[in-house]
């Protein structure tokens, strides 16, 4: 994982002490409501269907057991409404005909971030302090920037990885973060990156999605793709260069941000996005993208080209973490005990099958840890639930977890020969329901029950479907179904990409 420096923690910190005084002068009628709406949502907090929300950036979804515990925290004594909000929200509730309103949980989002749905404003600046002691915030969450960058959850382990996506993404999240140029686009920009021949990150559904592949001659770029997206107009990113030199590609992404600044839609909310800008001009767009960076390269001097050593600074936090020392078993001997185990319990050999993915390190496996169960929303964890993944990723994971696309969390450094007892300690919390692919296995977004643009609520569907679609058999039976529900046309649950 990424280490941030001192440097990083003094921003993180200024930016929540900054919070703290905004929120106080709103508080007290020196700024208005106008003026600090802006301010709030530039840190990731929105005011929802019954309450505020904060959304968390977790970059490329990697989260450490200490952050962990820190959401957990944050669950357990801040996500709880104002008694009067909390009434009047089951009220409404109830006239739909339900009244369950669970609080104190967060919310794992198919852009892998971490959403809390009812703390109060009145306590919004401890949780910005908070998530700065662990080195995390909610800056560039929400607003019309540069979002948080997403990845491959099994980026750096993955076997049919071609390039390690990671050290990238954290140089665009550090290039992106408070960028002046960038901070009041036409709309707002997300930007994925994989380096897998299996597209896990969705890129071609992002305004710029970014593709790791080889030259003929085995020099490493990126295909790039600009203008995807879902919502009421769903379109694939257009290729605008099938290779780019890796070192170049901070220069090309200044050049198709630029472009778009400048020519982008500010009249209408609905066609602000880049996808519609690329789509209405298509070779103008390209062109004109050409010419900036032309411009950029010859001109400029290019000014971000990402040198080996600045890659090499950044790459040194995404070495392989130092696993528990101890005197392994073979790989046959493993393989046979495992499966013995499978032999003797049906559950654990479906497990092994939909959960455990194979791993760079032959010793090692992923493994995903469901957030698919009854009586819960997908991607709903409690605080208890979310402290217990903690443990499990210090017992069995080297203190670190990834959260999936899929509303899932992976533990990416499992020893193939602790797989039974992490089976064993993820059945008991509830965690290892071998679903992964399966009907069961849903994306949804909060919907009506929460969000305040929601037209249809998502998540009873999802646990009348996880209610009625109990039995694995049968699941199998019916084969891998990827199942998206979104509660309306912004498509958050990415309904456009399901089967």
């Amino acid at each position: 994982m990424y280490q941030y420096t001192d440097f990083d923690r003094q921003f993180v910190r200024q930016r929540a002490a900054q919070f703290r005084d905004q929120l106080q002068r709103w508080q007290v009628g020196k700024l208005s409501e106008d003026e600090f709406k802006p301010l709030r949502l530039q840190n990731g907090w929105y005011v929802q269907r019954y309450a505020p929300m904060l959304r968390v950036a977790v970059p490329y979804g990697e989260l450490s057991s200490r952050q962990l515990r820190v959401l957990a925290r944050i669950a357990r004594e801040y996500d709880e409404p104002e008694a009067e909000v909390y009434r009047t929200a089951l009220e409404t509730q109830g006239k739909l005909g339900t009244h369950k309103l669970p609080t104190h949980y967060g919310h794992f989002t198919t852009r892998q971030n971490v959403q809390y749905n009812w703390i109060p404003l009145s306590k919004s600046a401890d949780v910005m302090d908070l998530l700065a002691s662990v080195d995390m915030h909610g800056i560039q969450t929400s607003g019309n920037c540069i979002r948080n960058i997403t990845s491959d959850e099994r980026a750096g382990i993955a076997v049919d990885e071609i390039a390690d996506p990671r050290p990238f993404a954290e140089i665009m999240r550090q290039w992106s973060t408070l960028h002046p140029e960038f901070a009041f686009l036409p709309r707002k920009f997300k930007i994925a990156i994989t380096g897998s021949r299996e597209d896990r990150a969705a890129t071609g559904w992002h305004d710029v999605g970014l593709h790791f592949l080889k030259d003929e001659a085995g020099e490493l770029g990126f295909r790039v793709q600009v203008g995807g997206g879902m919502g009421r107009t769903p379109i694939i990113g257009t290729v605008l260069r099938e290779f780019l030199p890796w070192n170049q590609i901070m220069n090309y992404l200044e050049a198709v941000i630029r472009v778009y600044n400048r020519y982008g839609r500010r009249d209408n909310i609905y066609k602000a996005r880049i996808k519609i800008l690329v789509k209405a001009e298509g070779q103008r767009y390209i062109d004109d993208v050409e010419a900036e960076y032309n411009q950029i390269i010859e001109i400029d001097g290019a000014p971000h080209t990402i040198t080996q050593a600045e890659y090499d600074r950044v790459a040194a936090s995404f070495v392989p973490p130092a696993l528990a020392t101890r005197i392994l078993q073979s790989a046959e001997e493993t393989d046979v005990a495992l499966r013995a185990h499978a032999a003797d319990e049906v559950q654990f050999a479906r497990w092994l099958q939909r959960n455990v993915a194979a791993h760079q390190n032959p010793a090692l496996r992923a493994v995903t840890l469901s957030f698919k169960r009854l009586h819960q929303a997908p991607g709903d964890a409690s605080a208890d639930q979310l402290d217990t993944v903690a443990l499990l990723a210090e017992r069995f994971s080297a203190g670190e977890v990834r959260v999936t696309h899929d509303q899932n969390v992976l533990l990416p450094w499992v020893h193939a020969e602790d797989l039974y007892a992490l089976w064993l300690a993820a059945r008991e919390a509830g965690f290892a329901s071998a679903n992964v692919h399966l009907l069961t296995d849903m994306i949804a977004c909060p919907g009506g029950d929460f969000c305040a643009l929601a037209n249809a609520r998502s998540i009873p569907i999802a646990e009348a479907i996880t209610e009625r679609y109990q039995d694995l058999d049968e699941l199998d039976d019916l084969g891998e179904i990827d199942l998206h529900i979104s509660g309306c046309i912004n498509s958050c649950g990415h309904h456009h990409s399901g089967h």
